[in-house]
């Protein structure tokens, strides 16, 4: 496993996603819009149990590429107009949870099903103008914090599963790939480092809201990927989370993949991949302090309350010598 002290500024991929020359496509056009966005102006409200203190209009077309920063600006907006409490990227977004939704509308292979083919990801609309964001009141916002709070990510690495609780109870459940069972020399590492997914308990330490993709083996960047069905995109943006593990920061990461023809199998180079609407729910549910636990059960149940066995796909019910 790649230690995360030999990282060089982090976001790198330890999954490694294929590429190929880029695609003759036009990416998805955009409204221009502002290089500095921010809201435009604040609508107040009356203040009730779970409602919003104020709306803030958004004015014109953001683009996902602009995404992160028109969203920080709103939290900057409205932290400054309210009183006794505080707002942040996660509390504001579940306050407008249509734009987890939409976000993971622009899912590649999603958008294939309806017939659009997207080049790049970056330029697509994720608010428009006409959009109005609800900024929450105290008592909402507490609701949502403490929601969070009671969030955690469990992952059974042979079943190739991710889960999302919410007090205790399964929310989402998603299907990922894991690390390979193979140790391998990664020109990122300078040595052979082990490429199965950590097993553990531990906590989401650091999120990369904008990573960029590096090949650990050759410690190549690149930008572009060849998808499942041979079209050739640029990456998209969706941010990746990094799990610390047993108080260790092995540079595994949770994050999509852009070919889900490989998820269920032990894929990566120790990386927890998803697809990537799964991601954003994913990561909107698990800021930075949320537990998380990466497990190696071999017995489990399905949905129907049968017993099964799972491949032991790292060999670690085998005596060794």
């Amino acid at each position: 496993m790649l230690a995360y002290h030999r990282l060089i500024p982090v976001i790198i991929s330890l999954c490694i996603i294929s590429c190929g020359k880029p695609s003759p496509q036009l990416s998805v056009s955009s409204s221009p819009i502002d290089s500095n966005p921010a809201p435009s102006s604040i609508t107040y409200i009356p203040v009730v149990r779970d409602s919003a203190a104020f709306r803030i209009p958004v004015g014109r077309n953001i683009i996902v590429k602009k995404y992160f920063a028109f969203i920080d600006s709103v939290v900057a907006v409205a932290n400054r107009q309210i009183n006794g409490y505080q707002i942040n990227e996660h509390i504001l977004v579940h306050a407008n949870a249509w734009i987890i939704d939409t976000l993971a509308s622009f899912d590649y292979y999603q958008m294939i099903n309806r017939d659009s083919f997207v080049y790049d990801q970056s330029q697509l609309i994720i608010l428009k103008s006409h959009d109005t964001l609800s900024i929450p009141d105290s008592a909402w916002a507490a609701n949502i914090q403490h929601r969070l709070s009671q969030t955690r990510i469990d992952v059974n690495i042979p079943q190739f599963t991710l889960w999302i609780y919410r007090n205790n109870k399964i929310w989402r459940t998603c299907k990922v790939r894991v690390g390979r069972n193979a140790r391998q020399f990664l020109k990122l590492a300078g040595r052979e480092m082990d490429l199965r997914t950590p097993i553990g308990n531990g906590e989401i330490v650091r999120i990369a809201r904008e990573p960029y993709y590096v090949n650990p083996r050759t410690g190549k960047k690149y930008k572009g990927t060849t998808r499942d069905d041979g079209r050739f995109t640029l990456m998209p943006i969706i941010p990746w989370l990094e799990p610390s593990i047993g108080g260790i920061r092995y540079g595994s990461m949770i994050h999509p993949t852009t070919n889900p023809e490989t998820l269920g199998k032990a894929y990566s180079n120790g990386c927890v991949g998803t697809t990537e609407s799964d991601a954003w729910y994913i990561y909107y549910n698990a800021p930075v302090g949320t537990m998380i636990t990466f497990r190696y059960d071999l017995t489990t149940t399905n949905e129907q309350g049968d017993t099964i066995q799972l491949n032991d796909i790292y060999g670690l019910s085998k005596k060794r010598p």
